[in-house]
């Protein structure tokens, strides 16, 4: 089953069960621990308001929500804020080809695979146990340990398929 996800605006809300986002913020403290870093009010509200944003979330979208609680943040914080959460494996950053990165919080429960409209970028995940069944036989056929994988197919959705089919249209004038 598809869930399309629009890749603004980030006022949205990511449903992220309590469970995972609790695992991930103790994965994050560890990483900063062992790192010796430390946790800043302006990283927590970074941190914060990504894990309750919308998935595939770029920096300036996230800067835009940031600035809502502290106009002090700028881009370089969330810009390294987002790069440790994808150092520390909290999350997962996408490039889909239009020249952004765009992040999403790494899920150990589920995986999921992605569909990008290359006209109106419009970004659909999927999830199909069929894919999952022959990416895992293929690798044992060539004696291969998967370890993960990314799935991306770019096309046209049928939005803007149906867009492009009544512009296509003759229109008729009496």
């Amino acid at each position: 089953m598809g869930r399309s996800v629009p890749t603004a605006p980030p006022s949205q809300l990511r449903i992220v069960s309590e469970s995972n986002r609790k695992r991930l913020r103790e994965r994050l403290e560890a990483f900063m621990n062992k790192k010796g870093l430390r946790s800043t009010s302006q990283r927590r509200v970074i941190v914060d308001t990504f894990f309750k944003g919308t998935p595939h979330v770029t920096i300036e979208e996230l800067l835009a929500e940031v600035r809502l609680r502290d106009k002090r943040i700028g881009y370089a914080t969330v810009y390294r804020t987002l790069k440790l959460l994808a150092e520390s494996g909290v999350a997962e950053e996408h490039r889909f080809g239009d020249g952004l990165s765009r992040y999403e919080l790494a899920d150990d429960d589920e995986h999921h695979d992605h569909l990008i409209c290359e006209s109106c970028g419009n970004i659909t995940e999927f999830e199909e146990p069929r894919i999952e069944k022959l990416q895992l036989a293929i690798a044992e056929q060539y004696g291969f340990e998967l370890t993960s994988h990314r799935h991306e197919m770019y096309g046209i959705c049928s939005a803007c398929r149906e867009k492009q089919a009544k512009k296509a249209k003759p229109s008729r004038a009496n």
